[in-house]
């Protein structure tokens, strides 16, 4: 496998997309091993998640990596819930994770929202659900708390993305 060099500056604010492999959709039921391996990392490193979706066989984030390699941040958590999985499933060996992981560095202030509307709608465009807002592992729930959104985002009209987010 080539090597890849993804381009870094201090400030950056990036989109991920990172998938299970063979999209295997452990994610939602191991929710909270998702979350501890994300713990796990941050006592290690300084980092900002902005956004974020978990669906059960990928995850969405927008996340300031603070100057730190988002490249390392994200192999140590897929690191991370990978050993915590198998532990819970038995297992000794096993891929988790897709190869890599894709990647959007964001370029302004209507780049992070339109990126962020899109985490936030990613259950209904899979259909997992017809609202934003009844999908629980989102962070809709702490925008909408905030004051971004209004109760019916994402039912009024069909929302309709232009680009390509890694799925």
């Amino acid at each position: 496998m080539s090597i890849l060099r993804r381009y870094q500056r201090d400030g950056d604010r990036y989109f991920i997309t990172n998938v299970t492999y063979k999209r295997n959709p452990i994610l939602v039921e191991n929710i909270d091993l998702f979350w501890k391996g994300f713990d796990t990392v941050k006592e290690k490193s300084i980092y900002d998640i902005m956004a974020w979706v978990v669906l059960p066989d990928h995850f969405h984030l927008v996340i300031d990596p603070k100057g730190q390699d988002i490249s390392n941040i994200v192999q140590r958590i897929k690191m991370s819930f990978g050993a915590l999985w198998r532990k819970r499933m038995g297992l000794f060996s096993g891929r988790v994770w897709q190869n890599r992981f894709w990647d959007h560095i964001i370029r302004d202030q209507k780049d992070l929202n339109r990126h962020i509307d899109y985490i936030h709608f990613n259950p209904v465009k899979h259909g997992y659900v017809n609202s934003p807002y009844d999908w629980p592992h989102s962070s809709i729930h702490k925008y909408y708390e905030e004051g971004f959104y209004s109760r019916d985002w994402g039912l009024m009209e069909v929302i309709e993305f232009q680009g390509e987010f890694g799925e």
